[in-house]
């Protein structure tokens, strides 16, 4: 047993050398390329992530600015229908008022011919009426010879 605890001693006293360059190149590793590939890493983690929050930060903008078109493009068609509603109302107006302007003056020209026409009606009743005195007594000369008594 004692042999075997020599040797076991003479093993790990022949050990040391290599857990030393063991340690040494596990600190190196670290040092030299763990370190570096890490922080490297971990850039590269950032800009990415921050190109992926960018993208959808400018993603939100559009969908922002999309979002006020859309509201701007139906505001000013309601605008667009409220110009054309009260264009086509003034347009009715007038053409009313032509219409009532034309009926006005049409009325007053019916008025004036029929009053035309009233005093022509009279006059010719009053022409009727002076000359059907006359006109009888030409139908009854006509229609009784002159020796039945009528007289001449």
């Amino acid at each position: 047993m004692h042999d075997i605890l020599v040797q076991v001693g003479a093993l790990l006293v022949g050990a040391i050398p290599t857990a030393a360059l063991f340690i040494v190149l596990v600190v190196a590793y670290q040092i030299l390329v763990q370190g570096p590939l890490t922080e490297t890493l971990r850039k590269r983690y950032a800009l990415t992530e921050g190109a992926i929050e960018d993208s959808r930060k400018a993603i939100e903008l559009a969908e922002m600015r999309t979002a006020e078109y859309a509201e701007k493009l139906r505001m000013a068609r309601a605008d667009a229908y409220k110009i054309r509603e009260q264009r086509m109302r003034q347009w009715n107006a007038e053409r009313e008022a032509a219409l009532e302007a034309a009926r006005k003056a049409a009325s007053g020209r019916v008025s004036a011919a029929r009053a035309g026409i009233e005093s022509e009606s009279a006059a010719a009743r009053a022409s009727i009426e002076a000359s059907a005195a006359d006109l009888a007594r030409q139908a009854v000369r006509a229609i009784l010879p002159a020796s039945a008594g009528g007289s001449r």
